[in-house]
């Protein structure tokens, strides 16, 4: 019974991301607002970007974006002393077609690590999975071409298996295989520690709350340290976690 109960929170989760319906008292207008940098906002040259590029999870969906993981690992780059800044390109209910469209006009801005969480979508509407995988190959190639030495790190996603076993698993492949052929870094699955969890989602069951956006961030923060303190001994960046940022 937890097993049934557990797979229907995980499903509600990953519906939310397609369809995007949550009570209006805090919603942002996150199905049309897409967060990036304002043309008349002055970036520190010092300063380098991490850009991170999704759907409703990136977009903080039914949250402050203050809650969201991107602006937590924001205040931990603060809090370590370096020098980033943080673009939220989130959108909720994109797909890596919409990703591809829009990519372009987002690459304007300089950016050092290009964080790319996009897929969900795609799985929960069964677009074929050659054409998400394409998709994705092509927003690698933007970037790379934008900017040869920008990192790109691409975030893993799980489905649940209502498109059928093979769908489902060779869904979960896509993310691996794209990581090793690219030779990028992988976030194993975003929401690891959160799907299905009814405690770490909002109150109809679905998106992450700011509680379940904390361990989303160290998701993240496993694998992007990897690249921002790349000096530092392995030990030492694994216990620069997130669990006191407010």
């Amino acid at each position: 019974m937890l097993k049934v109960l557990k797979f229907r929170y995980f499903l509600l989760a990953f519906l939310l991301i397609g369809c995007g319906e949550l009570p209006e008292k805090k919603q942002k207008d996150a199905t049309t607002e897409e967060i990036s940098i304002p043309q008349n906002e002055v970036i520190d040259t010092d300063q380098k970007i991490i850009l991170f590029y999704g759907n409703s999870l990136t977009a903080a969906y039914g949250l402050d974006t203050k809650e969201g993981f991107p602006n937590r690992i924001q205040q931990r780059l603060d809090s370590l002393g370096l020098e980033y800044k943080v673009i939220n390109s989130g959108l909720s209910g994109e797909t890596t077609s919409g990703g591809l469209n829009r990519l372009d006009w987002v690459l304007n801005q300089p950016v050092d690590i290009f964080v790319l969480e996009l897929g969900a979508n795609d799985g929960l509407r069964g677009i074929p999975i050659s054409e998400s995988m394409n998709n994705l190959q092509s927003m690698i190639d933007m970037v790379k071409g934008k900017n040869p030495e920008t990192k790109i790190i691409l975030a893993g996603m799980q489905i649940p298996p209502n498109m059928g076993t093979d769908y489902t698993s060779q869904f979960k492949a896509m993310y691996p295989a794209l990581a090793e052929s690219n030779e990028i870094l992988l976030i194993p699955f975003l929401l690891e520690g959160v799907a299905g969890i009814p405690t770490l989602n909002l109150e109809d069951g679905i998106h992450p709350t700011a509680e379940g956006q904390k361990i989303v961030t160290n998701n993240v923060w496993e694998i992007l340290q990897l690249v921002v303190l790349p000096e530092l001994d392995s030990e030492v960046v694994l216990d620069t976690k997130v669990e006191e940022v407010n």
